[in-house]
């Protein structure tokens, strides 16, 4: 008993000697800057950092003068500063042309008919190269900003083929299955390469929710992206994150696509919103747990 006595006092007094301790980072999603002066943002992010914030993913928009003007001020306040941009989704930008966007199974498009009648659930393809092409352009000239630390992906997924449980009744709908109006993409680029890699016609499947390489094929055209995302940001000495569903295997895959535990992304964000879900907070845990997992604890989540 003395000998295990003396060997907890050398561990105590040991751990107490480094004086290390994890901080565990805090972060702040924000939108703006708006109509506010420098004076206003300095203002505010100085009160985030006394507060015990760490850093901001900052949503502005597409212009890279923005980001400049406010990561400047951010990292003056001692802030990291990462640029919050949606990436698949592009509402009103009109650089984004008709047929890149999404088609459903029932041959609609996100242009002009958005999921769930949802503003901002204008999705684009991935699988179209002028969409990679765009999207990798305008996160370059953000990540080459000195100030970024780095690039937040969001919206980086498919429309949700199904959605969250405490979010049925919002719309009206009961989403005990996947339905075509709400799958995506079938657009002639999607069906074709499809047919090409598995030999199956997609658009002659009676369910397609029942072949496991349509699923794989939408899986692996996030990934890709986020694969070219990823080795472009990582170029200019820059971090990538994600926002992400839960998951990755209980939810993010089965009703968005996202396969996230094959990213190379520096981070992960899961949006683990337990209400979404109808669940109580050990939810959260069992998700946490199955992200750690997931990942094999190799970035932080």
């Amino acid at each position: 008993m003395n000998k295990l006595f003396y060997l907890f006092l050398i561990l105590f007094f040991t751990s107490c000697s480094t004086g290390k301790e994890t901080k565990i980072p805090c972060y702040a999603w924000m939108g703006g800057p708006g109509d506010a002066t420098d004076n206003q943002i300095t203002s505010e992010f100085k009160d985030l950092k006394e507060k015990g914030i760490d850093g901001l993913m900052y949503s502005a928009g597409h212009d890279p003068e923005v980001y400049r003007r406010v990561a400047k001020i951010a990292k003056a306040a001692g802030l990291e500063f990462h640029a919050w941009i949606p990436t698949l989704t592009q509402n009103n930008n009109p650089d984004m042309k008709p047929e890149w966007f999404a088609l459903n199974g029932i041959g609609e498009s996100t242009y002009d008919k958005p999921t769930y009648g949802a503003g901002h659930y204008h999705f684009v393809c991935p699988n179209r190269p002028e969409v990679t092409d765009y999207i990798v352009e305008l996160y370059s000239k953000i990540a080459d900003i000195p100030e970024v630390d780095g690039v937040h992906l969001d919206f980086i997924r498919f429309p949700d083929v199904i959605l969250a449980k405490g979010l049925w009744k919002k719309f009206g709908l009961v989403m005990d299955k996947e339905y075509p109006q709400y799958d995506y993409c079938y657009c002639d680029k999607c069906v074709a390469d499809f047919k090409a890699k598995t030999g199956i016609d997609i658009k002659t499947v009676a369910d397609p929710s029942q072949v496991e390489e349509w699923k794989q094929f939408r899986y692996d055209l996030i990934t890709s992206l986020v694969d070219t995302l990823t080795v472009m940001t990582h170029s200019r000495n820059k971090l990538i994150t994600a926002a992400v569903f839960p998951g990755p295997n209980s939810i993010a895959k089965k009703i968005v696509r996202q396969e996230w535990d094959k990213w190379n992304i520096d981070a992960f964000y899961p949006m683990n919103y337990n209400d979404f879900y109808l669940e109580g907070t050990k939810w959260i845990g069992d998700v946490c747990r199955e992200g750690v997992t997931s990942i094999n604890n190799r970035k932080p989540l």
